[in-house]
């Protein structure tokens, strides 16, 4: 099985590393976003199985994505990948539809086991 998946960060080292951390061949199709007007405009244009979504940008936060993606009706698996850890922030993204929330830095461990958790690898 393999996903399309959506890297959004305004972090160009942060994309890497997310991608980097991904499970061997999960992915068949790795796209990226800046900011989350860019996300947007990306999940409705196209189908992803999974998003990767940092909380901290410009033009558009991850709060703001989860948002627009409950308002739109675009489904897609979402896991948010922030340094802002304070729990406040955890329980909004989660209460939004994030189905979890991975501190940064990311690692390929924590990635995968959440993957698993989820039945997606």
């Amino acid at each position: 099985m393999s996903f399309n998946v959506l890297i959004c960060d305004d972090s160009a080292l942060a994309r890497k590393m997310s991608k980097r951390c991904l499970p061997q061949n999960f992915a068949s199709h790795v796209q990226f976003a800046e900011n989350g007007q860019q996300a947007i405009n990306k999940l409705s244009e196209q189908r992803f199985d999974l998003l990767l979504l940092d909380l901290t940008m410009p033009i558009m936060d991850g709060i703001q994505v989860l948002t627009e993606l409950r308002m739109r009706n675009i489904d897609t698996m979402t896991i948010v990948i922030s340094g802002d850890v304070q729990p406040e922030m955890q329980k909004r993204a989660l209460s939004l539809g994030a189905m979890a929330f991975i501190t940064k830095p990311i690692d390929a461990p924590r990635l995968e086991n959440t993957l698993k958790q989820y039945g997606m690898f």
